[in-house]
């Protein structure tokens, strides 16, 4: 009995169901092709002919997302016989992912939408992730602290702004990642991808985050902005910012400026706790579209703090300084099988100084380290559409950054005596190191049908790293000689995506690679980890390696969703620090621990 009433049940929703069709043109009456007409609440989609026109098996009365690169998204009501007219669109230069689009989201990607400045006065833009399933905060003290995202940190996450740019840390503490030389505000939405599961944008390791400011293309014509400021009585803690934007027909300008200036607080016990700084950005940001379907964007961006005290340190960071140049170009439709071209390049340097003039133990040894790290970036890639259901992206990336700076000590007390004059000794921190990467990959997209789409890809990169200005004792533990070192890495990715009637399954597994870091390779007896040893690099490491595989489940029925996942993710010559037995503490001798810790390769 339920048996038939079920069959009869599926039979009544089967048969309201017809083959919906309709035309979609632009402003000018001109047939689109390639226009991709979705369900709202399914995978069920169609894709419009030469001449425009699309069958959609669905209901009448049915909602529809119209989307394609070149034009606004719409959300329409399915009926027989319907015309759409499509409105040009703005060209999205920041962003990796291209949600509910098939041929151009990314395997196991999410978007956290606008508005993820949800943190009362954020200090720096990790701020925006205490939130977000599946991530951490790495704090550095009041001022500087990072994302973790499923224990993945550091390098083993492909940090972006904007979709590409990046600022280097300069401090081997890390006390000034990324996070600290964006304005919070500015970000409208995070993008991430939960693991190697594309090649297109650089090594790829334990995941991709690409922060996202706004966009001053969409803005009205004519002049908008907006001032914020507010306080925090514990500290004494104000910030404020401002932005201006200026928009003409094809010619846009924004401009954001913020400061900040926070206190020491005071904690659960009454203990005050040094965490004071100050901090003033801006950026600018200019936009033209010389012509329909081209876009070039200029973006500066400067950012000062001074005055930081780190809790957790013996010494504070009096300025730290950096600033950002990056171009970004995009060319649509270029031809019949060419959607579209995108070039970026960038440039970033920081300058950061730690000092202890404001502790105590100056006293007996002032120590001042002005370190700096300059990287240039860029990117090239090309959309090439062989056929209907195939879409191919090719490219090229590029990195190369440079680490430099030295430790200045002077020593006036000796086993707690005054020195007849003070000694100075230079420590090399950074030993003058580059790295440079060169990555080639191609990534392909393949329809198989409206409801399965298949994604796979590979990337070669090509890495060389040098030391141009070792210590003698650096030099010596390897043996007097430190060549260049060369590598090659392969990197891969395939996903399958599969829908049921608003259900979304996907199996993606990836290879990842990332290759050791300038601090991995050439940090010379520095304390530049959470526990009190001295650390010491090693040219000669590996490559690690993350063997993923995830299986992602999504559904939406109305207004109910509901999601679901579960990753498992196998690593090779992992990169971690060990103590070395043979290897004594170079600086206070004396002092526990007596040995260094040295970087090394973990096989499993």
């Amino acid at each position: 009995m339920i048996c038939t009433f079920c069959v009869m049940f599926m039979h009544m929703l089967t048969a309201q169901e017809q083959q919906i069709r309709g035309r979609i043109t632009d402003q000018q009456g001109n047939p689109l092709e390639q226009v991709i007409i979705r369900l709202t609440d399914r995978q069920t989609f169609d894709e419009t002919d030469p001449d425009g026109r699309f069958v959609l098996q669905a209901r009448a009365g049915d909602r529809a997302d119209i989307l394609h690169v070149n034009f606004k998204t719409q959300s329409v009501i399915l009926e027989e016989g319907m015309a759409v007219v499509m409105e040009e669109s703005v060209i999205a230069l920041d962003n990796i992912l291209v949600k509910a689009d098939p041929f151009r989201d990314v395997p196991q990607s999410t978007v956290i939408q606008d508005r993820v400045k949800s943190a009362s006065q954020p200090r720096n833009v990790s701020d925006l992730f205490k939130d977000i399933p599946g991530f951490g905060i790495l704090k550095r003290g009041n001022y500087a602290s990072e994302p973790v995202f499923r224990s993945f940190k550091y390098e083993q996450l492909n940090v972006q702004y904007d979709g590409g740019m990046k600022i280097l840390n300069a401090c081997p503490n890390r006390m000034d990642p990324i996070t600290t030389h964006v304005i919070p505000e500015e970000i409208e939405r995070i993008e991430i991808v939960k693991g190697p599961f594309t090649v297109r944008f650089g090594q790829n390791f334990g995941g991709i985050i690409n922060m996202v400011s706004r966009s001053t293309a969409i803005a009205e014509p004519g002049w908008s902005g907006n001032l914020e400021t507010g306080y925090e009585t514990n500290g004494g803690n104000f910030s404020s910012r401002a932005s201006l934007v200026r928009k003409w027909e094809r010619v846009d300008v924004e401009a954001n400026a913020s400061y900040r200036d926070y206190g020491d607080y005071t904690d659960g016990a009454g203990d005050k706790v040094p965490s004071s700084f100050r901090t003033t950005d801006y950026s600018i940001k200019f936009g033209l579209e010389p012509t329909a379907g081209q876009r070039i964007r200029l973006t500066w961006r400067q950012s000062f703090a001074r005055d930081v005290r780190h809790a957790g340190l013996p010494m504070d960071s009096p300025y730290d300084d950096s600033y950002l140049l990056g171009l970004d170009y995009r060319y649509l439709d270029l031809g019949e099988k060419l959607p579209s071209l995108m070039v970026k390049a960038y440039y970033s340097h920081v300058d950061h100084l730690m000092s202890n003039e404001e502790r105590p133990n100056h006293m007996m040894t002032g120590a001042e380290s002005n370190v700096f790290v300059s990287t240039f970036g860029g990117k090239a890639e090309l959309e090439i559409r062989p056929s209907k259901g195939l879409l191919l992206f090719a490219g090229m990336d590029a990195s190369l950054v440079g680490r430099q700076g030295d430790r200045i000590r002077t020593i006036k007390m000796m086993n707690g005596m005054p020195l007849p004059a003070p000694v100075v000794k230079v420590d090399k921190i950074w030993q003058d190191s580059e790295l440079q990467v060169l990555g080639l990959f191609t990534e392909a997209k393949y329809l198989f049908s409206e409801r399965t789409k298949l994604t796979a890809g590979i990337r070669t990169d090509f890495v060389s790293s040098e030391i141009n200005d070792p210590e003698q004792d650096f030099l010596d533990l390897y043996g007097g000689t430190i060549e260049d070192q060369e590598e090659v890495n392969l990197s891969g990715n395939v996903s399958l995506m599969h829908s049921l009637d608003g259900l979304r399954l996907q199996l993606a597994l990836g290879r990842g690679v990332r290759t050791a870091s300038l601090m991995e390779r050439y940090i010379n007896h520095f304390n530049v980890g959470p526990d009190p040893f001295e650390y010491v690099g090693n040219p000669y490491l590996d490559p690690e390696l993350n063997y993923q595989a995830e299986f992602s489940m999504q559904h939406m029925a109305g207004r109910l969703k509901w999601e679901g996942s579960l990753f498992y993710s196998v690593l090779q010559d992992y990169i971690t620090a060990v103590v070395d037995p043979d290897l004594p503490r170079k600086y206070m001798p004396m002092q526990e621990p007596r040995f260094a810790k040295r970087f090394i390769n973990v096989d499993d």
